[in-house]
C-alpha cells in the first residue's frame, strides 16, 4: 500500500501545527496533504486530493465537521475508499455521547498525546485491513464497506443532533417580497432547496424565496412530512410519486405537481424501499 496521507481542518492555526506535528513524531510514514481552515475548504481539498484519513474540527467556519462529513459521502467518487473520519471537539457530553454511541472516532482539545496515539493505531489497523486499490474500487469491496458503514454513523450523528431541537413546528411560511409578505401554508410546499443564503420555497404553482439557512428551518419542520432527501433539498413526503434506484446508490425522485426529478443522496437512499 502506497504511504498514507491526511487531510487536517482546524481553523486554528496552532492546534492544526500541533496535530501535525504529533501525528509526525506518532505516525511518520502518514502525510499531511492539506491543512484547512474552514469547511467548505475542507470538503473541496479532500474530494480533490483523496485523502485516506481526515481530521475534522467540529466547529469550523462554513459549515459543522458533521456537515462537512455528509457532503463528503454525497459527492465522493465510487473508485476510491472513502476516508476514515477523526472528529476533533470540545463538545460537551451530549455530543461526545453521540460520538460513543455510533462509534465515530474523535478527539478532545486540547488534544492528549496519548489518547492520539490509541486513536493513530485504530486507523493504521483498518487502513491495514483494506484490499488492494483494485479490489476496494469493485462493486461491494473495501470502498462500498468504508462508505455504507459511514453512512450509518452519520445517520446516527444526524439523528441525534437534530433530536435535540425544541424549536415550534412551522403550519405557514411567510416569504416576503418588497411590503408584501406571502403566507403558504406547510401542505401546499412540495419541497425546500437551499440556495446561497435563501431557502426555495416550492410549491405546484410557484416559487418563493425566504433569508434563512436550511439548517434553522429544518428543526422547524415536521420529520414525518418533511424528509431530508440531501443536504440542500427536503421534500413532502405525500408530494413523492415515484422513487428509481440507481446504480450510484443514488434515488431518483418523480413528484406530483411538479415536472422536475429531485435526487435523494446515498445518505438518504434508505428511505425508499418498498414495503
Amino acid at each position: 500500500m502506497n504511504a498514507p496521507r491526511c487531510l487536517i481542518a482546524e481553523d486554528e492555526p496552532l492546534l492544526a501545527a500541533g496535530l501535525r506535528a504529533d501525528l509526525a513524531a506518532l505516525w511518520p510514514e502518514l502525510a499531511c496533504a492539506a491543512v484547512v481552515g474552514d469547511g467548505p475548504g475542507a470538503v473541496a481539498q479532500a474530494l480533490a486530493l483523496r485523502p485516506e484519513v481526515c481530521f475534522f474540527d467540529i466547529r469550523m467556519p462554513g459549515c459543522s465537521a458533521i456537515e462537512a462529513a455528509q457532503a463528503l459521502a454525497e459527492d465522493w467518487s465510487d473508485d476510491a475508499p472513502f476516508p476514515l473520519l477523526v472528529f476533533v471537539t470540545a463538545y460537551d457530553d451530549y455530543a461526545l455521547a453521540a460520538f460513543e454511541a455510533q462509534a465515530v472516532d474523535y478527539l478532545v482539545k486540547p488534544v492528549d498525546r496519548q489518547r492520539l496515539a490509541a486513536c493513530v493505531a485504530r486507523l493504521q489497523e483498518r487502513l491495514r485491513a483494506r484490499p488492494s486499490v483494485h479490489a476496494a474500487a469493485a462493486p461491494g469491496g473495501a470502498a462500498d464497506a468504508t462508505l455504507a458503514a459511514t453512512l450509518e454513523q452519520l445517520r446516527g450523528l444526524l439523528g441525534a443532533t437534530g433530536a435535540a431541537a425544541t424549536a415550534p413546528r412551522l403550519e405557514v411560511i411567510q416569504a416576503q417580497v418588497g411590503n408584501l409578505v406571502h403566507l403558504v401554508p406547510l401542505d401546499e410546499v412540495i419541497y425546500f432547496e437551499a440556495a446561497d443564503k435563501y431557502v426555495r420555497v416550492v410549491t405546484a404553482e410557484r416559487e418563493h424565496l425566504i433569508r434563512l439557512a436550511l439548517r434553522e428551518l429544518l428543526p422547524r419542520l415536521d420529520p414525518a412530512r418533511f424528509w431530508q432527501i440531501h443536504r440542500g433539498t427536503v421534500v413532502q413526503a405525500r408530494a413523492i410519486a415515484t422513487a428509481r434506484r440507481e446504480e450510484s446508490g443514488k434515488v431518483t425522485l418523480t413528484l406530483r405537481g411538479r415536472a422536475e426529478k429531485l435526487v435523494a443522496s446515498r445518505l438518504y437512499a434508505h428511505r425508499f424501499k418498498g414495503m
